[in-house]
């Protein structure tokens, strides 16, 4: 068995059909003010979950709904950092640790820029690294699809695992 793994994880998650002020989304454990809010089971944090599901991928685990199912009510409203902070536990008593992570948001709202260094540093303390390890990006679909209808937010992440010798 190799002693490195990569891993890919996709998430989405759909806004709320509801304008209001006080809507807030979570990405990477940072709340942003938003329009709209995400419908989700948990806080809905689509890179959390993409970024879940490419630790657990990497590691044969299967994804984030096998081990954290939205029909269980203990994960209702859920801050996806404590179930980013189970699947780093399950990584090292595994004995595999972060190599680094490459994260992309897709969206065409709101504008991410502003916040891409508070996610990698909220990141990297969840996962026992530096920032220097989290890569995170956003970027927008030119207007085409669901996310350029400003129906979502998608987010893509990949990651490589060590295990140690």
């Amino acid at each position: 068995m190799s002693n490195i793994r990569i891993g890919s994880g996709i998430d989405v998650h759909r806004f709320s059909n509801t304008p209001g002020s006080d809507n807030t989304i979570v990405l990477g454990g940072v709340p942003i003010p938003h329009d709209y809010s995400l419908l989700a089971h948990s806080d809905g944090d689509v890179l959390i979950h993409a970024l879940i599901d490419a630790i657990l991928g990497a590691q044969a685990l299967g994804d984030i709904g096998r081990h954290f199912p939205d029909t269980d009510g203990r994960y209702k409203d859920i801050s996806s950092l404590l179930l980013l902070s189970e699947v780093t536990t399950m990584m090292a008593e595994q004995g595999w640790s972060l190599v680094n992570a490459d994260i992309t948001l897709v969206a065409e709202a709101p504008r991410l820029s502003p916040y891409i260094e508070l996610i990698r540093g909220c990141l990297a303390q969840a996962l026992e690294v530096t920032p220097a390890e989290i890569s995170v990006k956003a970027t927008t679909s030119e207007g085409l699809g669901f996310t350029g209808r400003r129906e979502g937010i998608a987010a893509y992440a990949s990651v490589l695992l060590q295990k140690a010798s």
